[in-house]
């Protein structure tokens, strides 16, 4: 069995739980918790960055991070399942994937910095030039929704805008909703396709 180390909020773990779904691995991962911010966790033996997810293969191999595991997993389940074979539509979708992961890194960087300093401690020069990849990266995507192919599994582009689209309803209360009409959509449309999207929400 393969082991995926990760936490339910976390939505470079949620795109991995996604990927085992849609690849059809369900029934060969074992999904162990882990905590970052705690020193103890063998979280830390396992990625020297501290970071999740990370996937543990039968022969001990580990990788990490979730671009990585993606491409394993698709590897593992014959390729270009969810990482397309042809070079441009792959292009596409890595390029998909780094906006999505762009929008979710400043995600959590804004989250860090309101959970981890003290509000008179907080740099708003900072916090803006976060949002402003945010606002920019959602604008563009908004402008050109990524097309979901119904004959094929959604790729690891698309599966990572989900993600993050799904992160910035869960710790920003979805307002990115009431500009973003045309991703709303496309949200709605990936949830109804992928199952596993509503299996992996996370609440807290």
């Amino acid at each position: 069995m393969m082991i995926l180390r990760s936490s339910p909020p976390s939505p470079f773990g949620r795109k991995v739980r996604i990927a085992i779904s849609l690849l059809g691995f369900d029934n060969e991962v074992t999904i162990e918790p882990a905590d970052p911010t705690d020193a103890n966790d063998s979280v830390r033996r396992q990625n020297p960055l501290g970071k999740i997810p990370v996937l543990i293969a039968e022969d001990g191999t580990v990788y990490y991070d979730s671009r990585v595991i993606l491409d394993y997993l698709d590897e593992r389940a014959g390729g270009g399942k969810i990482l397309p074979r042809e070079s441009r539509t792959r292009l596409a979708a890595l390029r998909l994937q780094a906006l999505a992961d762009g929008i979710l890194d400043a995600s959590i960087l804004t989250v860090y910095e309101a959970r981890w300093r003290p509000p008179e401690h907080h740099v708003q020069k900072w916090l803006d030039h976060q949002i402003g990849k945010v606002t920019r990266a959602l604008s563009a995507l908004e402008a050109a929704p990524p097309p979901l192919d119904a004959a094929a599994l959604p790729h690891v582009g698309q599966i990572a805008l989900a993600c993050a689209l799904g992160y910035r309803d869960l710790r920003f209360d979805g307002k990115w909703r009431a500009d973003h009409p045309r991703l709303v959509a496309w949200l709605d449309n990936f949830a109804a396709r992928v199952p596993a999207y509503a299996a992996t929400k996370a609440t807290v």
